[in-house]
């Protein structure tokens, strides 16, 4: 199972404890560090962890880093003409059909479809998740509420694994 672990700092305590198939992104909005952006591409490195910078797609094939993240919010489509290297990830998120269907004009490879469990204004639930996952060909990851206890029920649908904060830490 696929698993991505949403990162707001670079803090090595939390991401020593991760295993080698984790997937990290990098997403602070409100206090973008890029200092954090270049130690967590060295740690990664050195790791070997793939890393992803979230809604900085220009920064992130700048800085040589495996891909980028585009969250709900993001509805751009200028990325699609740049040149980008062949191994170069784009991810992005989506809480409903009609955003699906953006991230997939937006050429993602992955869509993280929320809020699985989190009960917030995003909810879906096991139903209604698998029912809009249906209307995707691409792959979906699971995300919003995801704990050790509720994991196993990611089973009862057709996603390829599993994004969050709170799972990792």
């Amino acid at each position: 199972m696929l698993k991505y672990y949403f990162i707001n700092k670079f803090d090595t305590i939390l991401l020593d404890k991760q295993d080698k198939d984790t997937i990290l992104i990098y997403r602070n909005y409100i206090n973008f560090n890029l200092n954090d952006v270049i130690k967590l591409k060295t740690y990664s490195k050195r790791k070997n962890f793939k890393f992803l910078l979230s809604n900085h797609i220009k920064l992130a094939l700048k800085l040589k880093l495996d891909g980028a993240y585009l969250p709900s919010f993001n509805r751009d489509t200028k990325h699609l003409s740049y040149s980008k290297p062949k191994k170069f990830m784009i991810i992005g998120s989506a809480h409903n059909h009609k955003e699906i269907k953006i991230k997939e004009k937006q050429k993602v490879q992955t869509i993280f479809l929320s809020s699985i469990f989190k009960k917030n204004k995003n909810y879906l639930g096991l139903n209604k998740f698998k029912l809009i996952s249906k209307n995707s060909k691409k792959s979906i990851i699971a995300l919003g509420g995801i704990n050790k206890g509720n994991v196993k029920s990611l089973k009862l649908t057709n996603c390829l694994g599993l994004a969050g904060i709170s799972y990792f830490e």
